[in-house]
């Protein structure tokens, strides 16, 4: 089972108000580096942990930051 997951945005302006809206929330967060197998578009990414998927997803949906999606990690 994936520990993490990352949100992939599409700026790194928009990884800033998701990891802003999560904190928020207080869902535990880390900006990253995207990886590469996943995407190009973006440097950076949200790391969470993969339960807190779910609640991210709805969080940053009723936020209005824009996001590409959410990956679990196999890691």
């Amino acid at each position: 089972m994936s520990e993490y997951a990352v949100v992939l945005v599409y700026s790194t302006g928009h990884a800033i108000q998701a990891e802003r809206v999560l904190n928020g929330a207080g869902v535990d967060v880390k900006l990253v580096p995207t990886p590469r197998h996943l995407s190009s578009d973006c440097g950076s990414a949200v790391r969470i942990a993969a339960t807190a998927r779910d609640a991210a997803e709805k969080l940053l949906a009723g936020s209005g930051v824009e996001i590409d999606r959410i990956v679990m990690l196999d890691i």
